[in-house]
């Protein structure tokens, strides 16, 4: 069991920048890949980013491409998302999730991740 608690989400400005947190608890984080999907009002979860377990390999959804950043640090079991330039179409509750393992475009896929947070709403105001 892996539980995840996400952190640092909140209202800003179009152009701003906000540094999500993802804390891990439980078995070995650094065996999993971890994912950031959001969710707006009224659209279905949607894959943002995810990091390899050794950090090697990141992967990004189109529209944050340039903008989003992921990491993560397994001494801390932690992963972050860098998000600069932030649209208000960027609003959404973001979450953190665990996969035991997948490569290139199967990290997209929500059936891949296994555990997730709670999620912190993001809300970029134009």
């Amino acid at each position: 069991q892996v539980r995840l608690v996400e952190s640092g989400g909140g209202l800003v400005q179009a152009g701003d920048s906000l540094r999500l947190s993802c804390a891990a608890s439980g078995r070995s984080f650094s065996v999993y890949v971890m994912g950031w999907f959001r969710q707006a009002p009224g659209k279905e979860r949607e894959f943002v980013a995810a990091i390899s377990w050794s950090g090697g390999r990141t992967y990004y959804a189109d529209s944050v491409k340039g903008r989003f950043t992921i990491s993560r640090d397994n001494s801390k079991n932690t992963v972050a998302l860098q998000m600069n330039s932030l649209k208000p179409e960027d609003t959404a509750v973001y979450y953190c999730a665990a996969a035991p393992g997948c490569s290139g475009y199967e990290c997209h896929r929500l059936g891949k991740y296994d555990y997730w947070g709670q999620g912190t709403q993001v809300t970029v105001s134009s």
